[in-house]
């Protein structure tokens, strides 16, 4: 098992490192504090810029995002780059530190996912909004707040930075970030770090910092089942010949087990930390109705974080309000498969593939296309430069960080870990179980993101002081 998969650590050994002293933590929390009106203030005029890198939403608006990004880092006094290689706009922005010392890369990025439909929404998707001490708006944590907590920090140490710093901030994370390859490519020494921090996950709980050190890997896939080559009669027909809608529902229904975990043979499978996490915090979080059982076996957080999950995202048939009595010839699904942090993607799909043309119903034709895939992240979360990280967390909220893991994906993190083996990636976020990312009211606690930018600050500061 990869160190840290599923491993509990606080800071009992990095809350002893002499580094900075409680005056000099406490002067950064109060400079902190003093800045964050006007970083509220840059934060809602970037979740008011509707930057959805989606394809079908007009790509000038993450035009305009990726300019008032490198408007905002060129105002702390860096050199500032807007790079494009075939894809959305970026922005690399790099300050020099003191002689010698280390370097912190952080990263974030200003696209966004659609709003959905509106009218799910309590108030408007991309005009900030405060309610009980959080921000709502698309955006406003995942992850405009990740490029705020950057220049906070920044902000922060104006004037007197400890570390040479580089602040990248990609254009198209939501779309799969299909020319970050190019862009490490062409400019990857200009991205190379001791440390580099990602803004881009969560915290155990509000009030409970966390360091993801285990994501879960992913695949999309479209199946399309086909059981004739014209659609006909159902009265004709119907008895002795099966529609393609029936045949993709019991298709994919083979996909689970009965008591709903992943049928598919071979998979990767691991055990997640036994940390307090029960069935009522994860119905309360996740809006289970009542009555609706949860799915599959082992603990929940080994069920959301180290297990695969198979969930149907989409599916192509003809809608009801046009619906006939007729035999579809076709039809199709998008399915979303999350793979243990360990499992290889390209090997999981040909499982996933085998399994489903091995269980085509009445003998239907099954066809079954990779859409996109990405590797897991298992961090090797130790020495010094995650003490510091661990230490910082410990310094902004007053309590001891755990190592979690994200059932989500963030490929891309995987490209860092192989372009820059030697630095320590720290994946930290401004998210708490309530931000709703991705979905509508999406949320940022107030209170916790200037925790986050304190814990940022805090940690060049650490950093800096190492050096010295």
């Amino acid at each position: 098992m990869p160190a840290g998969l599923g491993r509990v650590t606080g800071v009992t050994d990095a809350a002893r490192t002499p580094a900075l002293t409680p005056d000099e933590i406490e002067a950064i929390r109060a400079r902190v504090a003093e800045l964050m009106p006007q970083v509220r203030a840059d934060l809602e005029a970037l979740v008011r810029i509707p930057s959805v890198s989606a394809s079908s939403f007009d790509q000038s608006q993450v035009a305009r995002s990726a300019d008032a990004v490198a408007e905002l880092l060129r105002a702390e006094g860096l050199e500032v780059e807007v790079v494009t290689e075939g894809g959305r706009p970026a922005v690399i922005g790099h300050v020099d530190g003191p002689e010698g010392a280390p370097t912190v890369t952080l990263y974030a990025h200003h696209d966004v996912q659609p709003p959905g439909d509106e009218a799910d929404w309590h108030t408007a998707p991309f005009e900030p909004t405060e309610r009980d001490g959080r921000l709502y708006g698309r955006g406003a944590a995942d992850d405009k707040a990740g490029v705020m907590a950057h220049i906070a920090a920044l902000r922060a140490h104006s004037g007197n930075l400890p570390v040479g710093l580089t602040i990248f901030v990609e254009g198209e994370e939501e779309s799969g970030s299909p020319s970050l390859e190019t862009i490490l490519e062409r400019h990857g020494d200009r991205l190379a770090a001791d440390a580099i921090v990602i803004a881009d996950s969560t915290n155990w709980a509000v009030g409970a910092p966390a360091l993801t050190t285990t994501l879960r890997g992913g695949l999309r896939a479209v199946v399309t089942v086909r059981t004739l080559d014209h659609s006909v009669h159902s009265g004709m027909y119907g008895g002795a010949a099966v529609d393609a809608v029936t045949a993709l529902v019991r298709l994919l229904a083979s996909l689970h087990d009965d008591d709903g975990s992943v049928a598919v043979a071979g998979l990767d499978v691991g055990e997640a930390a036994d940390l307090d996490y029960d069935e009522a915090r994860f119905r309360e979080e996740s809006g289970l109705l009542d009555g609706v059982e949860l799915i599959g076996t082992g603990s929940i957080l080994s069920r959301l974080w180290t297990k695969p999950s198979i969930t149907t995202i989409g599916i192509d048939a003809t809608s009801i309000d046009k619906a006939s009595n007729t035999l579809a010839a076709s039809a199709a699904a998008k399915i979303s498969v999350r793979l243990a942090p360990t499992q290889d993607p390209a090997a999981a799909f040909e499982l996933v593939k085998a399994h489903l043309e091995s269980h085509a119903p009445w003998g239907a034709e099954v066809e079954v296309a990779l859409e996109e895939s990405g590797p897991g992240f298992a961090a090797q979360a130790d020495g010094p430069l995650y003490d510091e990280a661990r230490a910082s967390f410990a310094d902004a909220w007053g309590v001891d960080p755990v190592d979690i893991g994200v059932g989500g994906s963030i490929p891309f993190i995987a490209s860092f870990v192989e372009r820059f083996p030697d630095a320590a990636i720290i994946v930290t976020g401004v998210e708490d179980p309530d931000t709703r990312a991705h979905g509508a009211n999406e949320s940022l606690h107030l209170g916790e993101f200037e925790n986050v930018c304190v814990a940022e600050a805090v940690f060049l500061a650490r950093v800096g002081a190492l050096h010295g």
